[in-house]
């Protein structure tokens, strides 16, 4: 079966900094795929790469055979990508409703004419956008009121309605670029079930996320990167044994340790730090990393 998204050794570099180093893999139709790595791997850049927000410096990228390396993001959208944001993008001071109508742009066509004039095809068009906007709220389970603006909602409402905003797109691949940052316990599980709903769609998800519990639990594949690179590929089980993913999370047993006066080790500062990237491709710096195990405890009262 020919793969929906491949990525052939994609390279992306910001002057003499490599943020994305000989990337490739693949996701097929249905498919849910993790890309998981320490903050600064690589991640949110590879993913801006796929949907046309960076250019790739070399690579190749293509969805469902088209090769999409150097289109716009409104082209790349046109065939079938659809994806959410690390921080919620929603137009907040319009309705709900309206942010998810939005999204059928891509395959509602109207007419000037008719929009300026209201003619009978506006009115059934515009009808067509409420009733799939509706579909698409009613799917990700929002219980809010939808006439609202949309910056009134709780955060994790504000979620769900991004999601279905890039459901609205009918899509054939959706990147979701960390939907469990910033959720509480309960709002994760719903929504390990609601990407799975997803799928059922037939459609193929890439996930973005540190949620390491998520991620074994409603991954079918995981592929991991350090500082551009991946160093590994396979089923959520042979991932988080592998030794490299361990090493890259963890750091090397063989590199002692720095040490505080009171002989405990000390926090990473200085040139210790790990970079992290932030949207616009510049670095910060990060000083904390997490270890890929565990699944989601569903019995607990906190955040998993």
């Amino acid at each position: 079966m020919s793969a929906l998204l491949d990525v052939a050794d994609l390279h992306l570099a910001f002057g003499g900094v490599k943020a994305v180093d000989g990337l490739s893999f693949q996701v097929h139709e249905a498919e849910i795929v993790s890309v998981i790595g320490p903050n600064g791997a690589g991640k949110t850049s590879a993913f801006n790469c796929i949907t046309g927000f960076y250019r790739a410096t070399s690579g190749a990228i293509t969805i469902a055979g088209t090769d999409v390396t150097r289109l716009r993001p409104s082209a790349v959208a046109a065939r079938g990508v659809s994806r959410t944001f690390q921080n919620v993008r929603l137009f907040g001071d319009l309705p709900v409703l309206d942010n998810v109508r939005a999204g059928t742009h891509l395959w509602l066509r109207q007419n000037v004419f008719d929009a300026l004039l209201h003619t009978p095809r506006y009115r059934r068009t515009e009808q067509v956008a409420t009733d799939e906007a509706h579909r698409w709220l009613d799917f990700v389970g929002l219980r809010a009121d939808r006439t609202g603006p949309a910056r009134a909602l709780p955060y994790g409402e504000q979620r769900r309605v991004e999601i279905a905003r890039a459901l609205a797109r009918h899509p054939k691949l959706l990147l979701l670029d960390e939907p469990a940052a910033g959720l509480n316990h309960n709002e994760k599980l719903e929504l390990l079930e609601l990407i799975r709903r997803i799928r059922d769609l037939g459609i193929a998800i890439v996930l973005i996320e540190h949620d390491m519990g998520l991620v074994m639990e409603v991954s079918q594949r995981v592929v991991v990167l350090n500082f551009g690179r991946e160093i590994a590929d396979g089923s959520p089980e042979a991932v988080r044994r592998d030794p490299a993913v361990i090493e890259a999370y963890l750091g090397s047993d063989d590199e002692p340790a720095a040490e505080t006066g009171d002989h405990e080790p000390a926090t990473a500062t200085g040139d210790g730090e790990r970079p992290t990237e932030t949207r616009d491709g510049e670095r910060v710096a990060e000083t904390g990393d997490g270890e890929p195990s565990g699944e989601i405890d569903r019995e607990a009262g906190a955040d998993a």
